[in-house]
């Protein structure tokens, strides 16, 4: 078993969760220790693990990322009004190669997801994305990507898998269960042009730092349609994090980042939330500390809803355009909005009724002033295609 790699909570973590009050989540978790070993997992809504794995970092790593001080940082928060069982089972160590320590992150995720409990993973870079979207394989036919990133990370062709150029491997192995990538803030200047005009050619959704930190509600609707969320840190500004070398002074801010991880958490798609490309501040350990905080208050949130026009909780606006008619529809319970898009039909859902695409109620007042959503018309190219 898989599980039997990983290394339990370190003794210092746990003879500082000793000190805390009952309110804090260190009393609150149950953690993988030496004495007790691995906690039950029946009932457990979400387990947070480490991998200790930076072979394949872009900018070589200087030092080992501090994950007991990131652990620190979370028990000492206080416990939401939440009924999630959070668990903590460990840190993944270096395999005798990065293969290996591969092969085990995406069999403790696959272990994880079978029991309906979502893996929260801290990485120390972001090519751990791989192993976590390879876990999914004989899970779930298709899979819906989301990076939260100021870069698509696609590298070039004969790049050997980076932190730089995982979504590369991502996109050409086999077999290839990914049926959307959309990234959340992007930053043109670390983009080149041809990676930009890749995610058109794809029908991949890219989303500018500046368009999501003006409104970051538009961030909702692409985190509900997506299993996985791979946050690489650099994507927030370098003052918030307390690091410079590589990090930039451009990004999303500690009160964005910590909306959007929320947002994360309340989608009832998403199955595994991983965070990457950390490095060793007092600050960083905080911010990751309370990213994960918001990410498990979402959770706690989560509401399923079917958008149907025989139910009461939803409102059904029919939109005749020029080309096309569209479907919304709104809920009365969340206020969320969702579109019918019927070329998606046989891909995406497998079943006999038309796929609903979340979107915004701009998305809906723009259909009405006659403008097709962008993404609407980039889900009916790839459902078509």
């Amino acid at each position: 078993m898989a599980f039997d790699f990983l290394v339990p909570v370190s003794d210092k973590v746990l003879a500082y969760s000793e000190l805390l009050p009952p309110q804090a989540l260190g009393k609150n978790i149950h953690k993988h220790t030496e004495k007790k070993g691995m906690p039950v997992f029946a009932n457990a809504t979400a387990a947070i693990f480490a991998v200790n794995e930076s072979r394949n970092a872009f900018e070589k790593k200087p030092e080992r990322l501090n994950v007991d001080e990131i652990r620190i940082q979370l028990y000492r928060l206080m416990m939401g009004n939440w009924n999630s069982t959070i668990l903590d089972i460990g840190n993944v160590e270096e395999g005798e190669t990065v293969e290996d320590t591969y092969f085990v992150v995406k069999e403790v995720v696959a272990g994880l997801l079978e029991e309906n409990i979502i893996p929260i993973i801290i990485g120390a870079t972001q090519d751990i994305t791989f192993p976590t979207y390879r876990a999914f394989d004989n899970i779930r036919n298709m899979v819906n990507l989301v990076s939260i990133d100021s870069r698509f990370d696609f590298g070039e062709d004969e790049e050997l898998i980076s932190s730089h150029s995982y979504m590369s491997r991502i996109i050409t192995d086999k077999p290839n269960n990914l049926f959307n990538f959309s990234n959340i803030g992007y930053q043109s200047y670390f983009n080149a042009q041809e990676e930009i005009d890749l995610m058109e050619r794809l029908f991949f959704d890219a989303y500018r730092l500046g368009d999501i930190a003006a409104n970051i509600s538009l961030a909702e609707p692409i985190l509900r349609s997506s299993h996985i969320v791979s946050l690489d840190l650099r994507a927030i500004r370098a003052s918030e994090m307390g690091l410079y070398k590589n990090f930039s002074p451009n990004g999303f801010t500690g009160r964005e980042i910590c909306a959007i991880a929320r947002y994360a958490g309340m989608s009832d798609k998403v199955s595994l939330f991983g965070i990457y490309e950390g490095e060793n501040s007092a600050q960083a350990f905080q911010m990751i500390a309370q990213i994960i905080w918001y990410f498990i208050e979402g959770i706690s949130f989560r509401i399923t809803e079917f958008p149907s026009s025989k139910s009461e909780d939803f409102t059904k606006f029919t939109v005749p355009t020029d080309t096309e008619e569209l479907i919304f529809y709104k809920s009365h319970v969340t206020e969320r909005w969702w579109v019918e898009v019927p070329s998606i039909l046989p891909e995406h859902t497998k079943t006999n009724s038309v796929a609903l695409l979340p979107c915004t109620e701009e998305d809906y007042l723009d259909a009405c002033n006659q403008n097709i959503p962008e993404r609407w018309f980039k889900a009916y190219r790839k459902g078509f295609n």
